[in-house]
Protein backbone atom coordinates (compact mmCIF):
# COMPACT_ATOMS: atom_id res chain seq x y z
CA UNK A 1 0.00 0.00 0.00
CA UNK A 2 2.82 2.43 0.89
CA UNK A 3 4.61 1.70 -2.40
CA UNK A 4 1.43 2.44 -4.35
CA UNK A 5 0.97 5.73 -2.52
CA UNK A 6 4.59 6.74 -3.15
CA UNK A 7 4.18 5.83 -6.84
CA UNK A 8 1.06 7.98 -7.16
CA UNK A 9 2.76 10.94 -5.45
CA UNK A 10 5.80 10.53 -7.71
CA UNK A 11 3.62 10.51 -10.82
CA UNK A 12 1.77 13.62 -9.66
CA UNK A 13 5.02 15.49 -9.04
CA UNK A 14 6.33 14.42 -12.45
CA UNK A 15 3.23 15.75 -14.22
CA UNK A 16 3.58 19.07 -12.39
CA UNK A 17 7.03 19.67 -13.86
CA UNK A 18 8.18 23.08 -15.00
CA UNK A 19 7.82 24.10 -18.62
CA UNK A 20 4.68 22.04 -18.97
CA UNK A 21 2.51 22.47 -22.05
CA UNK A 22 -1.20 22.79 -21.41
CA UNK A 23 -3.20 19.63 -22.01
CA UNK A 24 -6.05 21.62 -23.53
CA UNK A 25 -3.93 23.48 -26.11
CA UNK A 26 -1.67 22.38 -28.95
CA UNK A 27 1.40 20.45 -27.82
CA UNK A 28 3.73 22.33 -30.17
CA UNK A 29 3.76 25.94 -31.30
CA UNK A 30 2.86 26.76 -34.88
CA UNK A 31 6.16 27.75 -36.57
CA UNK A 32 4.28 30.14 -38.88
CA UNK A 33 2.94 32.24 -35.98
CA UNK A 34 4.66 34.56 -33.53
CA UNK A 35 5.52 33.01 -30.15
CA UNK A 36 5.00 35.50 -27.31
CA UNK A 37 6.35 35.42 -23.77
CA UNK A 38 3.69 36.92 -21.49
CA UNK A 39 2.73 37.34 -17.85
CA UNK A 40 0.04 34.81 -16.91
CA UNK A 41 -2.02 34.88 -13.71
CA UNK A 42 -5.55 35.06 -12.35
CA UNK A 43 -7.22 38.07 -13.92
CA UNK A 44 -9.41 38.88 -10.92
CA UNK A 45 -6.83 38.21 -8.18
CA UNK A 46 -3.74 39.83 -9.72
CA UNK A 47 -4.72 42.02 -12.67
CA UNK A 48 -7.83 43.52 -10.99
CA UNK A 49 -10.05 42.51 -13.91
CA UNK A 50 -13.84 42.34 -13.58
CA UNK A 51 -15.26 38.85 -13.08
CA UNK A 52 -17.18 36.46 -10.87
CA UNK A 53 -14.58 33.73 -10.35
CA UNK A 54 -10.88 33.07 -10.75
CA UNK A 55 -9.97 32.97 -14.45
CA UNK A 56 -6.65 32.76 -16.29
CA UNK A 57 -5.52 35.97 -17.94
CA UNK A 58 -2.44 37.19 -19.79
CA UNK A 59 -0.80 40.58 -20.26
CA UNK A 60 0.19 41.34 -23.85
CA UNK A 61 1.72 44.71 -24.76
CA UNK A 62 0.45 46.24 -21.50
CA UNK A 63 -3.15 45.06 -22.00
CA UNK A 64 -4.81 42.24 -20.06
CA UNK A 65 -7.03 39.59 -21.62
CA UNK A 66 -8.90 36.61 -20.29
CA UNK A 67 -7.68 33.37 -21.88
CA UNK A 68 -10.07 31.08 -23.72
CA UNK A 69 -8.95 27.49 -24.20
CA UNK A 70 -6.89 27.10 -21.00
CA UNK A 71 -8.67 26.79 -17.63
CA UNK A 72 -7.15 28.45 -14.54
CA UNK A 73 -6.87 24.95 -13.00
CA UNK A 74 -4.78 23.54 -15.87
CA UNK A 75 -1.59 23.55 -13.78
CA UNK A 76 -3.08 22.68 -10.40
CA UNK A 77 -5.19 24.47 -7.85
CA UNK A 78 -4.91 28.22 -8.43
CA UNK A 79 -4.63 29.00 -4.71
CA UNK A 80 -1.77 26.58 -3.99
CA UNK A 81 1.86 27.71 -3.88
CA UNK A 82 2.79 28.85 -7.39
CA UNK A 83 -0.86 28.77 -8.50
CA UNK A 84 -2.23 31.49 -10.75
CA UNK A 85 -4.13 33.25 -7.93
CA UNK A 86 -1.03 33.65 -5.77
CA UNK A 87 1.72 33.99 -8.37
CA UNK A 88 2.47 35.82 -11.59
CA UNK A 89 4.03 33.35 -14.03
CA UNK A 90 5.68 33.62 -17.44
CA UNK A 91 4.26 31.64 -20.33
CA UNK A 92 4.93 31.19 -24.03
CA UNK A 93 1.70 31.58 -25.97
CA UNK A 94 0.22 31.70 -29.42
CA UNK A 95 -3.27 32.68 -30.35
CA UNK A 96 -5.31 35.69 -31.30
CA UNK A 97 -7.30 38.40 -29.59
CA UNK A 98 -10.98 38.12 -30.48
CA UNK A 99 -13.65 40.35 -28.90
CA UNK A 100 -11.26 41.41 -26.13
CA UNK A 101 -10.28 37.83 -25.17
CA UNK A 102 -7.14 35.85 -25.95
CA UNK A 103 -8.01 32.66 -27.84
CA UNK A 104 -5.04 30.41 -27.00
CA UNK A 105 -3.90 27.89 -29.58
CA UNK A 106 -0.66 27.16 -27.66
CA UNK A 107 0.20 27.78 -24.01
CA UNK A 108 3.38 26.69 -22.24
CA UNK A 109 3.98 27.65 -18.62
CA UNK A 110 7.67 28.45 -18.12
CA UNK A 111 9.88 27.48 -15.21
CA UNK A 112 9.57 29.76 -12.20
CA UNK A 113 12.52 32.05 -11.65
CA UNK A 114 13.97 32.01 -8.15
Amino acid sequence: MKKGFVLVIGLLLTTMSFGQVAKSGASKPDPTKELLTVDATCGECNFGMEGDACDLAVKINGNTYYVDGIPVTEYGHPHNKGGFCVAMRKAEVQGEIVNGRFKASYFKLLKEEK
